[in-house]
């Protein structure tokens, strides 16, 4: 099994790199997903969510509301601190159960957002950031998202900085450009990581390496 981190920041275009590599034949163990699995109604996520922020992080079905809960914690480090403590463990947890399912020469990518900011690189055997500028993903998140420029910026600027996670990069996807740009990296990139699973010996030509 070759187990991947895969990050970047938001807007970066990260989850479309993750749905190519699934197409290729990927296993996804995502990040995102799971942190919604554990806040559902009725679980000890939520409960705990609610004890620290109160119940009006509830809608009136009972559910989380997020855009709530993000316009407390993403202003404030100390309580975007707090949700993390209690979610980040529970995310891990039921990474490792989906992990433990995939077959052993399987690329499992594990799509995680704060993976530089939690400094989890170490936990994989080979980590790949998607990175684009500053400017490309405020415009995508405000054109394509519908966020208000303030609040894309803000979530931008809660999380690590470009050079931060490129520094921890084995392999850097630049995602400045079309979808077109896009996939043509992506199948290099899996060439070589199922070259890696299989225990064969893996080309990075082509790949941009940090």
């Amino acid at each position: 099994m070759l187990k991947v981190g895969l990050t970047g920041g938001i807007g970066a275009g990260k989850s479309e790199v993750s749905r190519l590599l699934v197409r290729h034949g990927a296993v996804l163990v995502d990040a995102d997903a799971i942190a919604r699995e554990v806040v559902e109604p009725g679980t000890p996520g939520l409960a705990a969510v609610v004890k620290a922020f109160g119940e009006s992080v509830l809608t009136a079905r009972g559910t989380l509301d997020r855009p709530k809960l993000g316009s407390i914690v993403f202003s404030d480090a100390a309580r975007l601190a707090t949700l993390n403590a209690i979610v980040h463990p529970l995310v891990g947890a039921r990474s490792a159960e989906l992990e433990s399912r995939a077959g052993a020469d399987a690329v499992v990518v594990h799509d995680v957002p704060l993976l530089t900011e939690n400094g989890l690189a170490p936990l994989y055997d080979l980590v790949v950031v998607v990175d684009a500028s500053p400017e490309t993903r405020l415009d995508r998140l405000v054109r394509l998202r519908g966020m208000q420029e303030s609040e894309a910026r803000s979530r931008m600027a809660a999380q690590a900085t470009r050079e931060q996670r490129r520094s921890i990069a084995d392999v850097l996807i630049d995602n400045d450009g079309s979808l077109e740009a896009l996939e043509p990296q992506v199948s290099r990139l899996w060439s070589h990581l199922s070259r890696r699973a299989a225990g064969t010996p893996a080309d990075r030509a082509g790949l941009t390496e940090e």
